[in-house]
């Protein structure tokens, strides 16, 4: 698990050893962002410093969520405990970054959980289902209520949620899972057609398999395995989905690049949702592809 946060982190470091693009900026903005401490989330507070914004990290693992903050600077970035499912916790989260820097213009709802890879539905657990949706679901609807009432008289805001490819297809992932991240696309909708009166944006973002922290856990396969395994099923070949790809889509719907943009759900899946596997019109030979 953690050789998967450290690869990730050095490939970050390395794309962004020369200086920031000038054409996406978050200078002067404040964002939140739940499940920050590794992963998707991780990389996501390193991209998101690093275009100027101010930073609070919510986890509920301490010790990696402190060790993001403090390579980044304390000066940038702050970390708070939270546990998404507690709902006094993501308030507490929310009047942080408040209270730290003087408001809330981007909260991303990234925190989630898989629960235990059962394929048959008779083998899943009433307590595993659950647990997946009171992380992935009203851990999203929490944080969405949240910073819309820290946003709502800034008359702005952005709120993103992570949804997953699985929003859009059924057997792309556990019944649990799939289900959490359907409702997550409906919270998004319904959010954005509530909140666009008081200029809010509300998205979220579907990532393809990505071989994150969580993801390797699930599949029981290290970071490399896991690429290969991606790599086989997906539709643009030539090209790994790494954490950095799902962060810089995170980055345009916070900037000013997606101020028209809401209700939408941006996937980042190389084009994988839109076929239909029962179909192979466009098969090459194996010695012509």
């Amino acid at each position: 698990m953690q050789q998967a946060t450290t690869t990730t982190v050095q490939q970050w470091e390395a794309l962004h050893s020369s200086p920031r693009s000038p054409e996406v900026e978050l200078e002067g903005r404040v964002a939140l962002i739940t499940g920050g401490a590794s992963g998707i989330g991780e990389i996501t507070a390193r991209v998101f410093a690093h275009h100027g914004a101010k930073v609070v990290i919510a986890d509920v693992n301490d010790s990696l969520g402190k060790s993001v903050r403090d390579s980044l600077g304390q000066d940038t970035v702050s970390y708070v405990h939270c546990d998404v499912t507690n709902e006094s916790q993501i308030k507490a989260a929310v009047a942080e970054a408040v209270s730290a820097y003087g408001k809330l213009d981007i909260m991303f709802n990234n925190a989630g959980i898989t629960d235990p890879n059962k394929v048959r539905i008779v083998d899943n657990d009433k307590a595993d289902f659950e647990r997946v949706l009171a992380v992935n679901v009203t851990g999203v609807f929490l944080g969405v209520k949240h910073a819309a009432q820290a946003m709502i008289p800034a008359r702005r805001g952005c709120i993103i949620n992570t949804a997953s490819i699985s929003s859009n297809i059924g057997g792309s992932a556990s019944h649990a899972y799939t289900c959490a991240k359907h409702a997550v696309l409906g919270l998004t909708r319904n959010a954005a057609v509530e909140l666009g009166q008081f200029g809010i944006r509300v998205n979220c973002l579907s990532p393809f398999g990505c071989a994150t922290p969580l993801a390797t856990k699930f599949v029981g396969l290290g970071p490399v395995e896991m690429e290969a395994l991606i790599g086989a099923t997906a539709n643009l070949k030539g090209v790994t989905l790494k954490a950095e790809d799902v962060a810089n889509a995170a980055l345009f719907l916070a900037s000013d690049e997606a101020r028209y943009v809401s209700g939408h759900n941006l996937f980042i899946d190389g084009g994988v949702t839109v076929v239909n596997p029962s179909f192979h019109m466009f098969q090459y030979p194996p010695e012509e592809a």
